[in-house]
């Protein structure tokens, strides 16, 4: 069986990748590396620079797969990639394509996501996303402060944009209280312990709050 995964790599320094993402890199057969020069050169590519770090830090090699990947946000761009993708899988069981930060933030992996659910079904139900550490995460510990902390919330917004769509997320419940503060308005999950025993995902919101570690996510409409 055909194995993806959506490697996030962090915020630019190579020590910051988790040692999921790391394991990934090192039990697939090739890496797919984005590059934004027509060229397929990796030059300027601090994506290449950091995975090139980690197989030299941690003793692995692995064959190299150039995507180009202009900043243009059409879908043409998008569905060149997939193509690579699709035909690197004729000759490797397991490929990771590799993305800054994290692959939930502004991110390549979900539109190229899109279009393998769609033309590849088989390849995108053995997907794998790994998560990574964000650039404002990163910011923050720099600087030793908080995003949020006791009641306050944070946002992120695109400065290039006034009026935007936005997910929600809630966080810090008490058990037994009611959820009926959260009015859902697009597509919302309910997760209970998360990597811990008992863990529970639901596509949608629980009337009431059963275990501390709960976390609703209200994700916003992708087709608006």
């Amino acid at each position: 069986m055909k194995k993806l995964y959506m490697v996030s790599l962090g915020p630019g320094d190579y020590e910051l990748i988790t040692i999921k993402a790391l394991k990934a890199l090192q039990n697939c057969d090739a890496i797919c590396v984005p590059t934004k020069s027509a060229d397929n050169s990796f030059t300027r590519s601090m994506t290449f620079k950091i995975v090139e770090k980690l197989m030299k830090e941690y003793a692995f090699e692995k064959d190299i797969i150039p995507v180009y990947a202009p900043m243009n946000f059409k879908q043409e761009d998008w569905q060149k990639q997939v193509d690579i993708i699709e035909d690197s899988f004729k000759k490797y069981d397991n490929l990771s394509f590799v993305t800054l930060g994290d692959s939930a933030v502004y991110s390549t992996v979900y539109y190229l996501l899109d279009i393998i659910k769609e033309q590849h079904k088989e390849i995108y139900e053995k997907s794998e996303v790994i998560p990574g550490v964000t650039s404002f995460s990163h910011a923050s510990a720099k600087v030793k402060k908080p995003l949020c902390v006791g009641d306050s919330s944070f946002l992120i917004r695109p400065l290039h944009k006034s009026k935007v769509p936005f997910t929600t997320v809630y966080m810090r419940p008490r058990i037994g209280m009611s959820t009926d503060r959260i009015k859902e308005k697009n597509d919302i999950y309910t997760f209970e312990n998360l990597n811990y025993k008992g863990e529970t995902i639901l596509d949608y919101k629980k009337e009431k709050v059963d275990k501390y570690m709960t976390l609703f996510i209200d994700f916003y409409d992708r087709n608006e």
